[in-house]
């Protein structure tokens, strides 16, 4: 099996989880690609950053402070990178044109701007894979539910119902960090930590957005830094969002509710999509990850169905179909439509590509509506 070599910039939570997907390779089948690290770059080099890299992984050639010196690497191949919002425009591209495949975190720029910027300079190198990194899409009832949309089972769309909900910041006492802070995360505050991973859903289907209003809301607007003392903490820790959206194919237009939450009482990490058409509606919801709810009508009683969904992945592994599905599965899933682009030229399908930066473009231009709606108490048009 050939092998693509890695480099990751940025050794925090999520790059850590993207370690731990290359380790567990080994089970997926039918891939002539295996992905093997052989570079880190973090910008301070404490042993809390890097050893749990270097105890794990003994292809890890290159430890570096300097992004630069990672990119200048001949070895390797293509990067992972996972570094705050501010810096994506600047690496990012600074990857691409090194020649380095880029598998990127969300959600791909601070701003409308910077991801238009990133975009522009993987159109100038279009032989270099460009992905944006979101692994929700990739649980088994999701592609059920995308399935469903190529089956164009569910008839006239009425309604769609998605959000991305959590309590992680329902602690007042919680120190702020830099998802709390402008100058890194951004003015979308909690769109841009969680809307690309919910709104991409609903991109992939092709639906235009029409319009958008948006309420925002920043419910602690100081929180404590690491020192004890109170700063602001000016971002927006929820969102809800209002869009009208269109089917292109029927021109039939319906309501689109996205909402996003930091602080959400009762939310550990809930991830939702709720379809309703004519013929049928399905919904899922990771508070019950195994569970997928659907209504097929065909006239008389109205009733759902709940089907168990197993190990039904898009790219197959070793897994039984009855065992269950988790978060390190979908990550894993995600790598693997990543790779498997990178070695046939082109995706699966379309439900189960990696997110492509014209659908981050697609949320980006929301999420900048949004806050325009916001501040003027308008709709704005996109």
């Amino acid at each position: 099996m050939k092998t693509i070599k890695f480099g990751i910039i940025g050794c925090g939570f999520m790059a850590r989880e993207f370690a731990s997907a290359v380790a567990r390779w080994c089970n997926l089948l039918d891939m002539n690609l295996r992905p093997e690290i052989i570079s880190i770059c973090n910008r301070t080099l404490s042993s809390e950053k890097i050893n749990w890299f270097s105890d794990n992984f003994d292809s890890i050639q290159q430890i570096t402070d300097d992004y630069r010196q990672l990119l200048a690497n001949p070895k390797v191949d293509a990067v992972y990178c996972a570094v705050p919002h501010n810096m994506h425009s600047r690496i990012y591209c600074a990857t691409i044109e090194a020649g380095k495949h880029l598998l990127g975190e969300n959600p791909f720029g601070i701003d409308l701007k910077a991801n238009e910027e990133i975009i522009k300079c993987a159109r100038a190198h279009p032989d270099i894979l460009v992905k944006c990194a979101s692994q929700y899409i990739y649980y088994p009832a999701v592609q059920r539910i995308f399935q469903m949309f190529e089956q164009q089972a569910f008839g006239r769309i009425i309604e769609v119902e998605s959000g991305f909900l959590h309590s992680s910041d329902l602690n007042p006492q919680k120190p702020i960090n830099w998802k709390r802070m402008i100058e890194y995360n951004g003015e979308y505050g909690v769109m841009g930590d969680l809307g690309v991973h919910v709104a991409i859903a609903s991109v992939r289907p092709g639906w235009s957005i029409e319009n958008v209003t948006a309420i925002c809301s920043n419910i602690l607007p100081k929180r404590p830094d690491d020192k004890g003392r109170l700063v602001e903490c000016p971002t927006w820790d929820n969102a809800t969002l209002l869009s009208q959206m269109r089917e292109p194919e029927t021109n039939v237009s319906f309501p689109w509710t996205l909402k996003l939450g930091r602080i959400m009482p009762g939310e550990k990490n809930t991830w939702y999509l709720n379809i309703k058409g004519t013929k049928a509606c399905a919904r899922f919801s990771l508070k019950n990850p195994k569970s997928l709810q659907i209504l097929d009508y065909k006239g008389g009683e109205q009733v759902w169905q709940n089907i168990d969904m197993g190990f039904e992945t898009a790219y197959k592994t070793i897994t039984g179909e009855v065992f269950d599905f988790g978060a390190g599965d979908a990550f894993l899933q995600m790598l693997a439509a990543f790779i498997y682009e990178l070695d046939k030229g082109k995706a699966l399908n379309k439900w189960s590509a990696c997110p492509s930066m014209q659908e981050t473009n697609y949320c980006h231009r929301l999420f900048t509506a949004a806050l325009q709606s916001h501040k003027n108490n308008i709709t704005v048009e996109l």
